[in-house]
Formats: structure tokens, sequence, C-alpha cells
């Protein structure tokens, strides 16, 4: 069997976990080089996947400057950190598996596939969705022709009370400066997944927004800057850091942590030291708690897209077509679909169907599935639909950059013009 020699380029949940699941699940895969400045996530993956001393490098400077020595890369530093790592990567010669989004500028993004095209490598962007059953299933429903022509679709992306406040307002992502818009940031995946699902590029799209929740003008009276201070209504509140992040073996722990096994003094560090401990009213966020983008595709079909923090989480999803109609939540084992000419309603069973939606559960299987989608890709042996080149994930990407323009201007934009805009 051919093996696909790669390296790792940031070592936080991203690529710990793409590390990890091409060890245990892709038999093609050979780590032979990993990045990244903390010596306890190094560490921790050159246990894993039994990397000696000189396959470790401490930063992306380090390892890319070495000649080529594997054929692909993965690249999952943070969002701003995206772009020279791979420009260097490509220049090197260098496959990637790029996490998403690819660049937090349309500039950098057309740079990069610019350079991917030009050098000949492929560059695949972390875009999960389309590897996950459901969305597999949702697609073969569609090809096989069952509802027909799609007309509309409502789709919607529940990102979950918990997580918003983790992610988006305490967290890494929880300033467009430091990393990009959250639509981008959390929502690539879905304005990508609609137009796979579509089979063709949108060409307006409108969309409305703010942060209306998580802000200063809602803290409670009496509330402490951390809330381990005592909050006044700390017993009530779902956002409380102690009740969030107060055991080591908490979900969300880990993660604010940044340590594989956290320790109890670790807990302590989080809960006095760190954003995580802070009032969810009293952080310097700034993306979005909710918003909705509307686009119009090629053939004249129309997609509702509602992203918003408040609820439990989930994506749910509705398309309506000519011969028929799909409804069903990602956490589903099975997608119901309803056909004019029978007049009968079915339950479409998806295949090792995964309910967990959560980066804990690997994006409902998305995470291995595009590990090994990639490892096949590079291989010769890929057989499925899912896999897509750097130009079209890239076109994608514009129409989230131009829904924030039209989030901030509150106009329609026509796609094809704003792409102009960034082609040389």
């Amino acid at each position: 069997m051919k093996k696909l020699k790669v390296i790792v380029i940031g070592l936080g949940s991203r690529g710990t976990t793409y590390a990890k699941h091409g060890f245990d699940a892709c038999p093609e895969f050979e780590l032979v080089g990993i990045a990244d400045p903390d010596p306890v996530r190094r560490n921790y993956v050159k246990e894993k996947c039994q990397l000696d001393d000189s396959a470790c490098f401490e930063n992306w400077e380090d390892i890319l400057a070495l000649p080529k020595f594997a054929d692909a890369a993965i690249i999952a530093t943070q969002d701003q950190m995206h772009f020279e790592p791979a420009m260097k990567a490509i220049e090197l010669g260098y496959h990637l598996l790029l996490e998403k989004p690819a660049a937090p500028t349309p500039e950098e993004c057309y740079k990069i596939a610019d350079a991917a095209n030009k050098k000949g490598v492929h560059v695949i962007v972390c875009h999960v969705l389309r590897f996950t059953p459901f969305f597999r299933t949702l697609k073969k429903i569609i090809d096989d022709g069952k509802i027909g022509k799609i007309m509309n679709i409502v789709h919607q992306e529940g990102v979950g009370n918990i997580h918003q406040s983790h992610s988006y307002v305490r967290g890494n992502w929880h300033k467009e400066a430091d990393s990009t818009p959250m639509l981008l940031a959390k929502s690539c995946h879905d304005i990508d997944i609609l137009q796979w699902l579509l089979g063709e590029k949108c060409t307006r799209v409108h969309s409305f927004g703010s942060l209306t929740y998580f802000c200063a003008a809602n803290k409670p009276e009496g509330a402490p800057e951390f809330c381990y201070m005592g909050c006044p209504v700390g017993e009530s509140c779902p956002y409380n850091a102690v009740k969030i992040y107060a055991s080591e073996k908490s979900s969300y722990i880990g993660r604010a942590s940044k340590k594989h096994n956290p320790t109890e003094e670790d807990v302590r560090r989080v809960l006095t030291e760190t954003n995580y401990g802070r009032c969810v009213f009293g952080c310097d966020n700034d993306v979005v708690d909710h918003q909705v983008v509307n686009l119009e595709y090629e053939s004249g079909a129309t997609v509702s897209f509602t992203m918003s923090a408040f609820n439990k989480g989930g994506r749910k999803i509705h398309i309506m077509g000519t011969k028929g109609e799909i409804y069903a939540g990602m956490a589903d084992k099975t997608v119901t679909l309803y056909e004019f000419e029978t007049g009968k309603k079915s339950e479409i069973p998806v295949s090792d169907a995964v309910a967990d939606e959560e980066i804990t559960g690997g994006h409902g299987g998305g995470d291995r599935g595009i590990m090994r989608s990639f490892c096949q890709y590079l291989c010769g042996t890929y057989t499925g639909n899912s896999v897509t080149e750097i130009t079209t994930s890239i076109e994608n990407h514009l129409v989230t950059f131009a829904a924030e323009r039209s989030r901030h201007e509150g106009s329609v934009v026509t796609i094809e013009e704003y792409i102009n805009e960034f082609k040389d």
C-alpha cells in the first residue's frame, strides 16, 4: 500500500484530532513531523503517534525551513496564522489539508488558491460537513432525483448557548480582529455545504445580524468580573464559569486550559486568570450572536440560513424541490422524505450516523471522514464526491465575506461583482 507522509502544523484541538484520526483510521497515513510552540501538545502527539524527538518542532518556520520531506502538510494553526505557513508549504510543493477558514481576508484566500494552482498541488479546505454520514445521505437523495429540482432550502445552525459562550464570547474567536467574523469562523461550513447540495453557484446574498445579548448592557447588577468571585445570579446563570469549567472532567476544560489532561490547578487557573473565567456580559467580544443570510443561486433557487446562539445546539435543514421535500436534524438517525407523486412519507436511514456535532464528537463523523478521504484522494484511491479543490472552497468563502459586507452596509451583494474585486 502506498504511504502518505504527512506533517502537522498546529496541535490545538483541530490539528491533534486530524493527527489522531490519521494515525488510528487511515492505513495510508504516516506522520513524519509536527510543529507547535506548546511542549505539552507536542509531547502528547509525539507519544500518541510514536514519533522521535527529531520529528518535533517548535514552530512552522522551523519545520518548513527544511527541504520538503513529506507528501502533505496539515495546517491547523489559528485563523489569523493560516496564510504564511500555507504559502510556504505550497512553495515547497506540499499538498495541503488546510483548516477553515483558509485565510482571514478575501485577498489572502485568492493568493493561496492562485499559488496552489500555479504549483500544481492539491489544497483541500477542512469543510468537514461534506464528509459526514448525514450530509452524504442528503446529497445522495438529491442526486438520485427523489425531490426533483431544488427550489428552496431553510437551513439552521444552532451554535448552542454554551458553545457560543465558550468559543465566541470568552474564547479564541470572540473578536473579529483577532480571528475572523463569526460567520466565517463558524458557518463557512454551512455556506459550503449549501453550494455542494445544490450543485450550483450563489449569485446574490443579503444578511442581517448583530451582537445583542452577550454584552455589557445585559450584565446583572452586582455581577463581578470573574464568576468565581460570587455572583448574585450565579446559581441560576447558565454561563457561570464555575459550573462550566470547575471539574477537570468537564468537556470544555481541556480546551480552556489547553491541556489534554487538566489538573485541579489548571481548573483554578482557568477560572481565576483567563478570559474563560470572566462574566460573559463583561468580556471584550464583538462577534455576532445571531445572524440570518438570504442567498440566491444560479437556477433561481433560494436559501434562508440562520445562525444563532440561542438554542441547545445542532443543525436542522428543510429542502424543498419540485417532486418532494426532505427535512431532518443532523442529530437524527433518519431523514424524512415526502414525495408528491405518491403522497407518501418515508424515513431514510443515515448509515453510520454520528449524532454528536460538537468538536468533542468529531463533527458528526466529519473529522474522521475528511482524514480518510484526504489520504485516499492523494493516494489515488478515492471514489467519493465530497472532496473539493481550493478554487471551489475559496468561491464559497467569498460568499461568506460578501454576506458580511451586506450585513455591515445593508446592501444586496452580487457575488460575481464582489469576486471580481479580488481577482487579478
